[in-house]
């Protein structure tokens, strides 16, 4: 269970104990509260109780008791200046925001885009609201992708949810608008990722990269002004930078606007790609929750507009 009241804006997590002689680090660990965690909360301004009592992890449970987590506050990055502004917000708890990003907005300042995105204006919200916490970014997309998102509200959910996302938790799904029309509408890319040489920002598939894994369909097959295009649903199975990209490129079917990695300019302005589901299970709550965001207005208009 998650707590903040008004007289402690801290964020906390109680626990019921089960049974009986149980130490109390060993608990917590077994709630996934890290040690390095553990030694935040001892030495940074949070607690421990059980039944009201502050204890240290050397405490043995029993039966019944209710044991509380006060994380200590989090300092704000010096770097991230809050700012006010429009925020698309299509669910928030305790625990996380998920944020709905336009097109042209970054997930987080850059040397290029140092203000107005979108941790920006979370880091605006949390300091509205008197949050002591930092903005935790949990997935990310690139500047000229739009769609979900997902912010964790304290380092220990971000932990949490980045475990998850490790062991392949997450469901991440994008619709792409491609150049051509693959050859089958259902297949798998299997490819290694990796910096092209020379380059800070472009990948390329090179037999020394990551490991990378995008599923791929095809939605529909388009024809505008004698091109072939096709949408298509991508699922990411790992999370590489410019994976989808860097795949559809190899694949020789490049995203229409992606002129990074091949794509042509002439109909969209940006790389037509949008994370359009989200979905993992709630760390705290064990409910599974998925998330949708319909495709913008620039997308649609190119699908509208072909036969």
């Amino acid at each position: 269970m998650i707590n903040r009241d008004g007289q402690d804006p801290r964020f906390r997590l109680t626990f019921h104990v089960e049974e009986d002689d149980v130490l109390l680090r060993e608990f917590l660990h077994a709630k996934g509260i890290s040690r390095r965690t553990l030694t935040a909360t001892k030495y940074e301004g949070g607690h421990i109780s059980v039944n009201g009592i502050e204890r240290n992890v050397r405490h043995l449970l029993q039966k019944g008791d209710l044991v509380a987590v006060h994380f200590p506050p989090e300092q704000p990055s010096a770097g991230l200046q809050p700012e006010e502004g429009e925020l698309s917000i299509l669910y928030e708890d305790e625990a996380f925001i998920i944020v709905d990003k336009p097109a042209g907005k970054s997930t987080i300042p850059s040397r290029d885009h140092p203000t107005g995105t979108v941790a920006n204006l979370v880091a605006g919200k949390f300091a509205r609201e008197g949050l002591p916490a930092t903005v935790h970014v949990v997935t990310r997309l690139d500047r000229d992708t739009s769609g979900l998102l997902c912010i964790a509200k304290n380092r220990h959910i971000h932990h949490l949810l980045s475990e998850q996302m490790m062991a392949s938790g997450f469901h991440r799904e994008y619709k792409a608008i491609v150049e051509g029309w693959p050859e089958i509408d259902r297949f798998v890319i299997e490819q290694p990722l990796g910096r092209k040489e020379g380059s800070i920002i472009k990948r390329i598939v090179r037999p020394d990269g990551q490991y990378a894994r995008t599923d791929v369909e095809v939605l529909r097959r388009l024809q505008r002004n004698g091109q072939s295009l096709a949408l298509v649903k991508l699922v990411l199975q790992t999370g590489r930078t410019h994976q989808i990209r860097v795949h559809m490129q190899w694949k020789r079917h490049p995203l229409s606007g992606d002129d990074l990695y091949g794509g042509s300019t002439e109909i969209i302005g940006r790389q037509a790609l949008h994370c359009a589901k989200l979905g993992f299970t709630n760390p705290l709550t064990g409910i599974y929750q998925l998330f949708n965001s319909d495709l913008p207005h620039d997308m649609q208009c190119m699908i509208s507009q072909t036969s």
